[in-house]
């Protein structure tokens, strides 16, 4: 899921404009162009690093002649006040590069890292952790990258990736006198056969109705751990069960141990705490 390198050129550029680094009128009123400078890059506390390539691509597209060395890799589990990389060169360029390379490393390795979290809340299972399209706008690349530097799997990546017939749809189509089966094979008829279909469902009811309809995939939106498991008892054996809706870190392995194949949370990459990263500096 880690964008090309146009995608990543553009998803950069779009960050530096907005900072408007070409105009740095604190840097470049301050610091002599020919000082030269070697940085840090430290976390402050535990996590899961996510980013790193994406921090180096800043820093040269800043300036190409910057060296970036990186001492650890995406997805290495770090301690708080451990190096892992150095940028050297021009004082002036790490200066103007620094904060949009740590938003990004920040974001991604907060994604990663609570990620990690819900993967190690249930491991034994059979259960995936999954995230979903509630991603910063622009940045759903980087954001299902980091999930998955996390251990997590990525859901749709946008709306060709397949067919997800929620609540505002089958109300949608309730109008026009259609039920949730007549939908689901209204789906199958008019999508492409390589395309699966997903039904959201409420109840275990609507769960076996989806799976008869012939539902590839059926999300159990908002459910008890009890009614999923009564739910993956009657298609588990049919179907993908996926679970989703008020899941936490403190219910989580309780959803996982109900059988269910994937677990889906929005709040990896809607509300995940950015890791405390700084940028140290040695001028000497």
């Amino acid at each position: 899921m880690f964008p090309n390198p146009a995608e990543l050129d553009a998803i950069i550029d779009r960050a530096l404009a907005e900072d408007s680094t070409g105009a740095d009128v604190t840097t470049t009123s301050l610091i002599p162009p020919h000082i030269q400078a070697r940085a840090t890059i430290v976390p402050r506390q535990p996590g899961v690093l996510a980013g790193l390539g994406v921090a180096s691509a800043v820093f040269r597209r800043v300036n190409p002649e910057l060296q970036f060395a990186q001492r650890l890799l995406d997805g290495d589990r770090v301690e708080g006040g451990e190096s892992v990389a150095t940028i050297s060169g021009s004082m002036a360029s790490i200066l103007t590069a620094e904060r949009t390379a740590l938003n990004f490393l920040q974001r991604m390795s907060g994604i990663a890292t609570l990620t990690s979290r819900y993967v190690q809340a249930i491991d034994g299972t059979t259960a995936s952790i999954a995230d979903t399209r509630k991603t910063a706008p622009g940045l759903r690349l980087l954001d299902k990258y980091a999930v998955s530097v996390g251990g997590g799997r990525n859901h749709r990546l946008n709306l060709t990736d397949g067919v997800l017939i929620k609540d505002n749809h089958l109300a949608a189509l309730q109008a026009e006198g259609f039920d949730l089966s007549q939908a689901i094979r209204r789906a199958k008829t008019r999508a492409p056969h390589t395309v699966k279909i997903e039904v959201e469902v409420e109840s275990v009811e609507a769960a076996v109705a989806a799976s008869n309809a012939g539902a590839d995939i059926v999300m159990l939106d908002n459910m008890s751990p009890e009614d999923m498991r009564v739910a993956v008892d009657k298609i588990g054996s049919v179907c993908i069960v996926e679970a989703s809706g008020g899941i936490t870190l403190a219910n989580v392995a309780e959803v996982a141990r109900t059988g269910v194949d994937i677990i889906s949370i929005g709040a990896l990459t809607h509300s995940p705490d950015a890791l405390d990263i700084s940028l140290d500096y040695d001028t000497r």
